[in-house]
């Protein structure tokens, strides 16, 4: 055996051999227990990040992990093909984004490849294959049968230059992040999922999943179930003729008796009506429709509003109401229209305040007084004042007694609402699947049959900043006689929302799924950034209900348990250029000096010896050039240094702090382990382990073993905190080398720990377990090694160790037989010669005993 480690060798052995053998290969077996671990698949971007490498290590760890517990593992990969980055892409290299696509994707495999993930790469499929995503076509038409999919007008973020619809999460302070054009808020055909049938069970069934807590709340906040009041006020126009009555729903109509004025969206007819005719209002409402439509967007941006000239008619009091039209309210959001009450409503009140609006306190605050709103709004539940008849009554009652008056008068009923809508799943792009539409010369809108299935995006073409390319070829657009196909294409999302099925039955071309997926499914750990607890999450629980109710699938839930995985992060370093802009150095270029604790002090660019500014840790980034290629880290340490470093550096939930020291560290303790194997394999050949035959410090080891093994199972299996799984085999490791005993039972003790350490590492680092275990004399491969059983009667202990304390302060620690009951143990301590000494000219007053643990002696005098 080589004396000295060498991971490339070691590594690509290792990777041959899984290969050649077809190890991580999943096959459907109804005898064994499945289980199916999944982390969230990459966007092909070029290059894997370390956020990349540390998602998937923690998947390929519990995959390797449940595998040696006797599992059936399927563990699959795959690509996200589609969405904006490879159209930006595109413009920017002049190279169509399919083939910038396969390209970053053969790049990327070869690099999941190198870092040993124990992939069933016979199920690989990328999303902009079009075997993928004409079964999400032929799927589409089925919904469109059963009416759950539908076509409206709706009001959208659109970015002017590169003419297409944006997420809320892509419109940066008001303008597009790619192009950096004002947003406009526009009305567009698109085509929507009806999600809101499902709000009910999407929420109810949340209770059935092992998520964190954090995330369930956040999907819970989205689909925003509330009950309140629909209710409708009369409106008058400024020429006295009466409108439409406007409907508004609130969530407080115990404050109904504090409306002071009502605001309805730039878009809303009522506004539409009013503008008409003021040219003034009209500008406002134009203005209004500049912008996102996010309901972050509106929380932070001025409140403004211009009157409308009209009149609202309180549905209770009858009183007089002034109507403005207000750029905070959104037609995508309820009825387009808010009763304001600004006493109990922080929005309100800022925008009461800045218009010079009544503001009419109903609640009373805690002590039963009016509340002081001169700051702003109380927004606390409370005792009515002002109600009138209702004066007196708390929230619960006010809200019954007042949806009660309101349902008398035919003027308002109470109403379950969801935050939620529907998903709009038209996007004005070209790189993603074509919905299959087409249009006839009549108006008609007809889904494709499934013989013009599937529609193939057209890969060969020239993409720019002008829109979608599809729009201008009619190759593809015309169909004849009049017809003509949708060029818009799939919401990303909608791939990525039913991925995790086809990874079942990928090799299907028949059919979307099959009795396979009812196999695998749910998955059993999904992994993942938190980043995706709403949208994707959601998006993908909806899909699975869908293929549920169309009998491809049994289950009601995807992921059954879901980890969500910190970001890994590091130091950040700059200088301010001339124009104030800062310059973003990487940390490999950067020399820093360092307290003897290790904290930064100062640093020096390398090239040229002068400062650079420290910028504290943040997220790796490309806009703070601080990220760390992975692909150096595999050519320098191998790729199972960089796998333990993730592994052992944090908690995975917790944020990553990158450590060139600590990837060091982890190298010096693989080399250790090597360096272990060796010299034991040098001592001789063990003996047969004799457990009855060991001595103390035999004993000790052997109980070591075994503590660690318990702790790494449960570390892993249970906790999923590899950190300290690993932390306990680093101790075994130093109890091995402490360890000086060469006979032959010496050597089976140190054998069995040595066994250990390897098979608990082997999920963590394989390729070194790989060949270490060959060399330990096995024929079978490590891949195929079970985990290692925890003997309990190797736990048990002759004696055990006390510490002893007088007054709570350390003064011996003594040796007691494991059997040795509270009173002997209090004898002990008492007749230690250290604890006497301090007992002297005292008196006892309690003797504490803490079996296994302590004894602490309680004196005074």
């Amino acid at each position: 055996m080589d004396a000295h480690y060498s991971p490339r060798e070691i590594e690509r052995d290792a990777q041959q051999y899984w290969d050649k053998h077809q190890c991580f290969k999943a096959v459907e077996d109804a005898n064994r227990e499945k289980f199916y671990c999944l982390s969230m698949f990459p966007y092909p971007s070029g290059k894997l990040h370390m956020g990349h490498v540390r998602n998937y290590t923690i998947g390929d760890v519990v995959s390797r992990f449940q595998r040696m517990q006797g599992k059936n593992v399927m563990q699959p990969m795959g690509w996200d093909a589609f969405g904006m980055p490879a159209e930006n892409a595109a413009i920017q290299n002049q190279v169509p984004p399919a083939k910038w696509t396969y390209q970053n994707i053969d790049y990327m495999r070869n690099q999941l490849k190198a870092l040993g993930f124990a992939y069933d790469w016979s199920r690989e499929f990328a999303t902009c294959d079009t075997s993928y995503y004409r079964w999400e076509q032929w799927f589409f038409t089925k919904l469109v049968e059963k009416g759950l999919v539908y076509k409206k007008m709706s009001t959208v973020n659109w970015d002017p230059v590169d003419q297409t619809v944006l997420a809320n999460e892509q419109v940066i302070d008001g303008c597009g992040w790619r192009s950096g054009a004002p947003v406009e808020r526009k009305e567009i055909p698109l085509w929507f999922l009806k999600i809101t049938d499902y709000a009910d069970e999407l929420l109810a069934d949340l209770d059935n999943v092992e998520w964190p807590e954090q995330v369930k709340t956040m999907q819970r906040n989205w689909i925003g179930k509330s009950r309140g009041v629909e209710m409708t006020f009369d409106i008058q126009a400024a020429d006295g003729s009466a409108c439409e009555p406007l409907a508004v729903y609130t969530t407080r109509p115990d404050t109904l008796l504090g409306v002071t004025y009502v605001a309805v969206a730039a878009g809303h007819p009522l506004a539409k009506q009013a503008a008409a005719q003021n040219s003034e209002l009209a500008a406002f409402c134009d203005e209004c429709a500049k912008g996102g439509t996010s309901e972050a967007e509106m929380a932070t941006k001025e409140k403004l509003g211009m009157l409308t000239g009209h009149k609202a008619i309180h549905p209770l009091t009858g009183d007089e109401v002034p109507v403005f039209v207000a750029n905070f309210v959104l037609m995508e959001f309820g009825t387009g229209a808010v009763m304001a009450v600004p006493a109990h409503d922080q929005r309100d009140w800022e925008f009461a305040t800045k218009y010079g609006v009544e503001l009419k306190p109903v609640v009373a605050d805690a002590n039963g007084n009016q509340p002081d709103i001169s700051e702003g709004a109380y927004v606390e539940h409370g005792t009515l004042i002002n109600s009138g008849e209702f004066d007196g009554l708390e929230f619960q009652a006010a809200f019954d007694a007042i949806a009660a008056k309101l349902t008398e008068l035919g003027r308002g009923e109470v109403k379950t609402n969801y935050r939620l809508r529907d998903w709009g799943i038209a996007r004005q792009r070209y790189w993603g699947a074509p919905i299959p539409v087409k249009y006839g010369p009549e108006g008609q809108t007809v889904p494709l049959s499934d013989d013009e299935l599937p529609v193939a995006l057209p890969m060969e073409v020239t993409v720019d900043a002008s829109g979608s390319p599809l729009k201008k070829m009619p190759e593809f657009s015309e169909l004849g006689d009049g017809w003509v196909r949708e060029t818009d294409t799939f919401d990303t999302f909608m791939e990525s929302s039913w991925y995790f099925a086809r990874f079942c039955c990928a090799d299907n071309h028949e059919a979307m799924l099959d009795e396979r997926a009812n196999y695998w499914l749910p998955v059993d750990l999904y992994i993942g950034g938190i980043e995706h607890a709403i949208l994707h999450l959601l998006y993908a629980r909806f899909f699975h209900k869908l293929l549920r109710d169309f009998g491809m699938l049994d289950s009601d839930e995807p992921f059954q348990q879901l980890l969500t995985q910190g970001m890994v992060i590091a130091e950040t370093f700059y200088r301010v250029k001339d124009n104030g802009g800062k310059e973003w150095f990487n940390p490999a270029d950067v020399e820093v000096k360092r307290d003897e604790k290790g904290r930064p002090l100062s640093a020096v660019l390398i090239s040229d010896g002068l400062p650079v500014e420290m910028g504290g840790i943040e997220k790796m980034s490309k806009s703070k050039n601080n990220g760390v290629d992975p692909q150096s880290m595999i050519d320098k340490f191998g790729a199972d240094t960089v796998r333990l470093f993730m592994m052992f550096a944090a908690p995975p939930e917790q944020s990553l702090e990158w450590s060139d020291s600590g990837v060091e560290g982890a190298h010096r303790f693989l080399k250790r382990i090597w360096r272990q194997v060796t010299e034991h394999l040098a001592a001789g050949t063990p003996g047969k382990l004799a457990v009855d035959a060991l001595n103390d410090d035999q004993k000790a080891l052997r109980r070591k073993t075994h503590e660690t093994i318990k702790k790494a199972s449960d570390d892993i299996g249970r906790r999923t905190t590899f950190n300290t799984a690993i932390a306990a085999v680093m101790e075994l490791s130093n109890a091995v080398a402490k360890f000086d005993d060469t006979s032959e039972l010496g050597l089976a003790v140190s054998r069995e720990a040595l066994e250990a350490c390897v098979l608990l590492l082997a999920p963590i680092t394989p390729h070194l377990c790989h060949a270490l275990w060959q060399q330990l004399g096995y024929d079978q491969p490590a891949i195929e090694a079970q985990w290692p059983q925890v003997d309990e009667a190797a736990l048990t202990r002759d004696s055990i160790e006390l510490v002893v304390q007088v007054n709570g302060k350390l003064r011996a620690r003594l040796e007691a037989p494991a059997s040795a009951d509270k009173a002997a143990i209090e004898q002990l301590a008492m007749e230690n010669e250290n604890v006497q000494r301090h007992l002297e000219g005292k008196t006892v007053r309690k003797v504490i005993v803490v079996p296994g643990k302590l004894v602490n002696i309680v004196v005074s005098g």
